[in-house]
């Protein structure tokens, strides 16, 4: 009878390699050997990361602005009515060496109006001492793509470009061609998974729902609500429907083997909420504080279970959480600028946080989005677009730096594809596999992981230390 290491062992083989490594028995071992490689002794610090997904396909323009005269007068023109006036823009002073590529100075979007004095001041702070990084025009590639590339539809492209449920899934999975869309981020904790022997709950735990990025081959993802645990409420009281209940989820009671799989997997659920909430019931409460508003509420919880990582065994954790709304089809000046005021002061809250922990170097937040707006306006707002600046925040950044290929904001000029999609320079891939090797994956398995790595020339971006 197969162990259930072995089964386990298995189903991470099938997992990480899908069908093209299992065309060749050597790929195979090759796979094997890399799972076997991180035991339960492989690494002796701690180390989280923090997928922080923007849903709707954030203007990214209209968040990390040209503000040096030339270039945003290049920008204005291209922008149109979405335009920010240029006094509105908070300087970003890049460390020596760290500028953009294209040599421009470049603010973030105040973001204050009404009540909102705070704004996007906290990005900027956290850029300009050193502990967050712009990751620059970052989007969904197969391989590099130039616009003569994309007219005579020369390269391979990812699916459905421009789609909201597509793009949304690709950033995810960074991956086609098993059908399966495991997640990057589960593919990570497949590798990973005998590195957290002594784990009570599974290394991937989202908030409030099951993301894609952590979808993986082996077990599953821990889903956790804002305020804590989530419980089989209805069960959890007294009475007779909750006792009949408990007696068919009882071990063994089953005749049939997806009974006993459904029985066991209800008992798991119950075990980890209760592991879980034991755990964050003994701990005192962190003195940071942070805002009102619903991410800030889920990287509270993130905050709050990175402090009892020890107490539930855990050396390596993969976190998601999200917000939406970015979908601004119209609007844009009047509704972006709230939730880029939510995103920067819920992501500053959280890096005190991790300062508070002692665990701002082990902990590293980073921004992902269905995927960038057009540089084009259609009057109130943008389109569906491609490729967009993104974030990384922590202390094992190497901030007030930007990273990656900035693009030339005109319109119908060398990086828009068309209607003012924007291509990308750097593949998500690349992003991903930089935050995957400090993560701890090793050089030579990133190509497990992200299959079209090899087909760019950089490896590792260098933003993380």
């Amino acid at each position: 009878m197969m162990k259930r290491r072995e089964f386990l062992r298995n189903a991470i083989l099938t997992s990480l390699g899908g069908a093209g490594l299992y065309s060749a028995l050597g790929n195979l071992r090759l796979v094997e050997a890399a799972t076997r490689a991180y035991g339960p002794a492989s690494f002796d610090d701690y180390k989280a990361l923090v997928c922080v997904f923007l849903f709707g396909g954030n203007d990214s323009l209209n968040m990390v602005i040209p503000r040096d005269s030339s270039h945003y007068a290049q920008y204005r023109s291209a922008r149109a009515t979405l335009a920010v006036a240029q006094d509105q823009l908070l300087p970003l002073l890049p460390q020596a060496g760290g500028g953009a590529s294209d040599g421009a100075d470049y603010g973030l979007q105040a973001s204050t109006g009404g009540e909102d004095t705070i704004g996007m001041s906290g990005l900027q702070g956290l850029f300009n001492s050193g502990h967050a990084a712009v990751l620059g025009n970052v989007g969904t590639l197969i391989r590099p793509t130039r616009k003569i590339d994309y007219l005579n539809h020369a390269v391979e492209l990812p699916p459905q470009l421009f789609s909201h449920n597509d793009q949304q899934q690709y950033w995810q999975v960074s991956r086609t061609g098993d059908g399966r869309n495991l997640g990057w981020g589960g593919r990570i904790a497949d590798l990973l998974h005998d590195a957290n022997p002594d784990a009570f709950i599974p290394m991937s735990v989202s908030l409030n729902f099951e993301s894609i990025l952590q979808r993986a081959g082996n077990g599953s993802q821990y889903v956790i609500g804002n305020g804590g645990p989530r419980y089989f409420s209805r069960f959890e009281w007294d009475g007779d429907s909750r006792r009949a209940f408990l007696a068919l989820m009882a071990p063994n009671a089953q005749p049939h083997a997806f009974g006993r799989s459904y029985a066991a997997s209800f008992r798991r659920a119950r075990e980890n909420a209760d592991a879980v909430g034991t755990a964050l019931d003994s701990s005192s409460d962190l003195q940071t504080a942070f805002p009102n508003s619903d991410l800030a509420e889920q990287l509270k919880m993130v905050a709050r279970m990175i402090k009892v990582r020890e107490v539930l065994g855990l050396k390596r954790q993969v976190y998601f959480v999200s917000m939406g709304g970015f979908d601004h089809h119209d609007r844009l000046l009047s509704e972006q600028p709230a939730l880029l005021s939510r995103l920067s002061q819920a992501l500053t809250a959280f890096h005190a946080a991790t300062v508070e922990l002692g665990v701002a170097d082990k902990v590293t937040a980073f921004t992902a989005s269905d995927f960038g707006r057009t540089l084009s306006s259609n009057g109130d707002g943008s389109d569906h677009g491609w490729g967009g600046h993104h974030f990384a925040v922590g202390g094992a950044v190497r901030g007030g730096r930007f990273f990656g290929t900035m693009p030339t904001l005109v319109n119908g000029g060398d990086d828009d594809a068309g209607w003012g999609q924007i291509i990308p320079t750097t593949a998500v891939d690349q992003y991903a596999a930089t935050l995957a090797k400090w993560f701890g994956v090793a050089d030579a398995d990133l190509d497990l992981i992200f299959p079209n790595l090899g087909n760019f020339a950089v490896r590792d971006l260098g933003f993380m230390a």
